[in-house]
């Protein structure tokens, strides 16, 4: 059967192609709460949160996408934007009379029609964004729907269907499927738009800057006249698209229409305090544990709910309240005192604001990075420069080396080496940690391998009051419970 346009009735039984990926085990999690029966499958073993996720739905992923995955039968079959045509199970589907359809088109026909869509967009900062706006909606008891890019800790969960008229989503400029080219986010039929920022990234699918607003140019002609659009009008490649929009722009960023000022930063409580100004004039003054120059551009998520009709009042218990994401900023644990901090950054910007907002909330605590590039775009050395300056604000800097560069011209592969010595000449101290000893039988360690480097030297050299931030977008071979289960052995032994 072909792509269908339409969903198949009866439609009980669903089965997802890459239920490990964030939004489609959120998508999962809807589709279970709809009362369908889910099964997924996945190319290896999932890591936390997702795994966990899937585990709390009744979900067990199928490992590798074969074609005995499609034995039972389902209903439909969504497939995820990892799958390739040329995997058995995509081959068996396409062969088969079962019919199929992208993550994006899914939701767009099964939950969006009849409410108010607002869809987040940008290169940076869409996943918070998100799960602030669904919050705020949350706690100013409007009970929306959300798609969100990560398990946000409120709701600790990805997505649910909600009961409201809202519907929040998080617009991912990445290519639908292998069949549909398009970006994710022209499926979500937006009524308030938000882009964040727009820079060249996802290097595989994208030229350039250019190309990449190709795709955001496409995100506002769906814009209906009557809709709103929030852009952050100081940067030049989002003002470029918004200026093509037909219905009202709301601009935000420094010195402009929306604006925002940090009042002051609790570093023993990790609290900021700042105020949200609308053309010069107090809007209002929130509370908030997301602290950072780039999570004040949250004002974003005030500008769009204004559009929506909620006040100053509506949204300050939200703002209190709002625990953030897992993976963006999240403690996972501080053994021995050794603050031991996940984020999901990759893109040298997002390395970079991050790292920046760790040492506002953390003061003048010793700060190690960690990093594993591991996206398409990190592995390539489209920005071998500008991850040289990404981590100026950390004290220490450990480079993980990329895998899987096997599919990567060898001219266009990022070179660890060549970055650890850049940021060395920029004076900072930086180590490439995870490689096989020269003159070893394994000139390539595993990713867990890499992991245990990494955590038993980390471990080794930690001290108390020490801030361990682990960047990464994937499970890092389990780095983070190693670091932790490392650490707690390491103070538990010393105090006894």
């Amino acid at each position: 059967m072909p792509l269908v346009t339409t969903l198949p009735d009866p439609l009980r039984t669903i089965h997802i192609m890459g239920v490990g990926g964030t939004a489609m085990a959120a998508l999962a999690g809807m589709l279970v709460d709809a009362g369908h029966r889910v099964t997924g499958s996945d190319q290896g073993r999932v890591y936390p949160p997702m795994s966990d996720y899937l585990d709390r739905l009744g979900i067990t992923v199928m490992e590798g996408y074969r074609a005995q995955n499609l034995d039972h039968r389902p209903d439909l079959v969504v497939v995820g934007n990892v799958i390739r045509a040329a995997y058995d199970e995509a081959v068996a589907l396409l062969h088969s009379e079962l019919p199929y359809v992208s993550f994006p088109a899914l939701l767009g026909m099964r939950f969006l029609p009849g409410r108010r869509s607002i869809v987040v967009a940008g290169t940076h900062g869409k996943t918070t964004t998100t799960a602030l706006i669904a919050w705020l909606l949350e706690a100013a008891g409007r009970h929306p729907g959300f798609l969100i890019g990560g398990v946000a800790s409120n709701f600790d969960r990805t997505a649910r269907a909600g009961a409201g008229p809202h519907f929040v989503i998080e617009g991912d400029e990445y290519d639908t499927a292998f069949f549909d080219k398009g970006p994710k986010f022209l499926h979500y039929r937006p009524n308030t738009a938000i882009i964040s920022s727009i820079e060249f990234d996802h290097a595989d699918i994208y030229r350039d800057l250019a190309h990449c607003q190709e795709s955001f140019h496409k995100l506002v002609g769906i814009m209906p006249t009557d809709g709103c659009l929030v852009a952050r009008w100081d940067s030049d490649a989002v003002a470029a698209v918004a200026h093509t929009a037909t219905c009202q722009v709301r601009r935000y960023g420094p010195g402009q229409d929306w604006d925002g000022r940090i009042e002051d930063v609790d570093t023993q409580q990790g609290m900021m305090r700042f105020s949200v100004l609308h053309q010069g004039k107090l809007w209002g003054t929130f509370s908030s544990q997301m602290v950072g120059e780039h999570n004040l551009f949250q004002v974003a998520a005030v500008a769009a709910l204004d559009a929506e009709g909620l006040d100053a009042a509506a949204l300050e218990d939200g703002f209190t309240r709002f625990a953030g994401i897992k993976r963006r900023q999240e403690i996972l644990g501080e053994p021995g005192g050794v603050t031991v901090v996940d984020d999901f950054a990759h893109h040298p910007t997002a390395v970079r604001l991050t790292l920046d907002a760790l040492r506002l909330r953390f003061g003048g605590r010793r700060l190690l990075a960690i990093f594993e590039p591991r996206s398409n775009t990190s592995r390539r050395n489209v920005f071998q420069a500008a991850y040289a300056e990404a981590f100026d604000a950390a004290d220490l800097t450990i480079i993980a080396p990329p895998q899987d560069l096997e599919r990567i011209a060898p001219d266009q592969r990022m070179d660890a080496g060549a970055l650890v010595a850049d940021l060395r000449r920029r004076g900072k101290e930086a180590f490439l940690w995870g490689i096989a000893p020269t003159g070893s039988d394994q000139p390539l360690l595993t990713a867990d391998a890499i992991a245990a480097d990494i955590a038993a030297r980390v471990v080794a050299n930690a001290m108390p009051e020490d801030v361990v931030a682990v960047l990464s977008n994937g499970g890092f071979g389990g780095l983070h419970g190693k670091l932790l289960a490392g650490l707690e052995g390491r103070f538990e032994k010393k105090s006894k």
